[in-house]
């Protein structure tokens, strides 16, 4: 063949695969609001720098007419590129194709991109959409799936894995991005869920929609197995962009510095009025947080997921911290299963990509009653104890307000080895509140005084001035000191610049057992 025709020929086949599923299918999504994986491929990276692999390849099946039917990529694109100038890899399945579903093919493209994303030590970012396994290859496009879910599971903590989910995501495909470290959904057009509505309704007779059973908003908000919502592929994309902004591209390497202009010696005297002198009355725990961090800079991860924590990422002198919190707008800032889940499963993302951890603590404890015991509150909430204990990163808590009971040791207490300790001077740090103690310990006396309820008053005074401060703690060394608010941010960047060169170690051992 001739030079020429050999370029005619290459020419030809590129064109093809670009074409995807063709000119209809295309316009059928695009009348939808849907992006092709191509466009989110453009959007995702920087604009010239993706490099696509594997963009002529074919899958290998010739049952029930299957050789008839090729189309060069066959359902998914994969490459590599730079997102803000660092080198990611990605793939974008192709619902055009097929419906964008799994072959064996398929399978091996996207474990290609895993395996040397491993050995570039670049994160991947899969965007997933898809009809799910390729039913005329049988058990070979099953075993594709799992391959990719071991891919997943021996770059977890290696390289940061994200996964977009921009349309369906059913049955066994689910657990690729559920082995991810975050996942993004798009409201109203993308759905996640291991049996749909009509099997359910068939096997329990349970009526649900599948928006209701596995859309965006549901897994954001109710089972918590997303982390952000996006209004649409553009918003979603701009999201996965973002997040990468605040992470190290593996887990050899500090996450990325950028230059916010917001100076570390900024005090935050409005500080000095968040926190209400009444212990009962709630507050925002973001006013303190965005105070304190560089300005603008606060991102939160599970936003919509067990609102009475907190969790995101955040720069303090233009370098990337993990935000821990309680919420005491939300359920007093108790912790409750969900709550356990979130922290602990963020902690250990901080730890694994080297990014230190800021705890801003506010809780009466753990969420009382039957549905929490019965849930599994003592090994769910187990999980913040170990994740916190477990962590080496810099690790720096400050305690705003209430730290009482089994929530004080595990909100990042010096005990399970966080690094530096502070407090406002309004912190009560005791078993229980000064109300429920004066309860127990002045029982009898308070039922023997002439006026029970006054008495009761007076001692819980006396019991609060004595008991319920940071001062006790301060002098048993368990906190570092006690500050004021507007000392803030230069107390806590003056410890992540004391911290910057931290080495700690855990006992030698091939993997803890955390009470999962």
């Amino acid at each position: 063949m001739a030079d020429a025709e050999v370029l005619e020929e290459l020419s030809r086949r590129n064109e093809e695969a670009q074409a995807g599923g063709g000119e209809a299918r295309i316009a059928k999504r695009h009348a939808k609001g849907l992006l092709t994986a191509r466009e989110r491929m453009d959007q995702l990276f920087d604009a010239g720098s993706f490099v696509e692999i594997d963009k002529l390849r074919v899958h290998r099946c010739t049952d029930f007419g299957m050789d008839e039917s090729h189309t060069p990529g066959d359902g998914v694109v994969t490459g590599y590129g730079t997102v803000e100038g660092r080198t990611v890899f990605a793939f974008a399945q192709d619902f055009t194709v097929l419906g964008g579903s799994l072959s064996h093919t398929v399978a091996e493209k996207i474990c290609k991109i895993n395996e040397m994303a491993l050995k570039a030590g670049a994160p991947v970012i899969g965007l997933n959409d898809s009809g799910g396994a390729r039913i005329q290859e049988g058990v070979e496009s099953l075993g594709g799936y799992a391959d990719i879910f071991c891919a997943n599971t021996l770059a977890s903590g290696v390289i940061p894995q994200i996964s977009g989910v921009l349309g369906p995501c059913a049955g066994g495909a689910t657990y690729s991005p559920a082995l991810t470290d975050f996942i993004l959904m798009v409201d109203k057009t993308s759905y996640m869920f291991i049996t749909g509505p009509e099997v359910i309704k068939s096997v329990t007779r349970e009526e649900v929609t599948q928006e209701d059973l596995g859309g965006g908003a549901t897994h954001n908000s109710r089972s918590g197995v997303a982390h952000f919502l996006a209004p649409d592929d553009a918003g979603c994309i701009a999201m996965i962009r973002k997040l990468l902004s605040y992470l190290p591209l593996n887990n050899m390497e500090d996450p990325p510095v950028v230059d916010t202009g917001d100076a570390l010696e900024r005090l935050t005297p409005e500080l000095n009025s968040v926190v209400p002198d009444n212990p009962n009355q709630p507050y925002d725990m973001n006013e303190i947080i965005n105070a304190t961090v560089d300005q603008g800079s606060f991102f939160e991860v599970h936003q919509h997921f067990a609102r009475n924590a907190i969790v995101g990422f955040s720069r303090i002198g233009g370098k990337s911290v993990g935000i821990v919190a309680n919420q005491p707008n939300h359920l007093a800032g108790c912790i409750d299963v969900a709550a356990s889940n979130k922290i602990a499963r963020f902690i250990r993302f901080c730890d694994c990509f080297n990014i230190p951890i800021v705890t801003f603590e506010d809780t009466p404890g753990y969420l009382p009653g039957t549905a929490q015991e019965w849930g599994g509150i003592i090994r769910h909430g187990a999980k913040i104890v170990y994740a916190y204990a477990e962590a080496t990163v810099p690790k720096i808590t400050i305690i705003t307000r209430k730290a009482y009971g089994g929530a004080y040791c595990v909100m990042g207490s010096k005990h399970i080895r966080t690094d530096v300790n502070l407090a406002y001077p309004g912190a009560e740090i005791a078993v229980m509140g000064a109300d429920g103690a004066v309860n127990i310990i002045f029982r009898n006396e308070i039922k023997a005084a002439d006026d029970p309820e006054s008495t009761r008053k007076d001692i819980v005074a006396d019991y609060r001035k004595r008991f319920a401060n940071p001062f006790r703690a301060a002098e048993l060394g368990y906190i570092d000191g006690v500050i004021s608010p507007a000392e803030t941010r230069v107390r806590i960047a003056q410890a992540l610049a004391m911290l910057a060169n931290k080495r700690d170690s855990n006992p030698q051992k091939k993997h803890g057992n955390i009470p999962l």
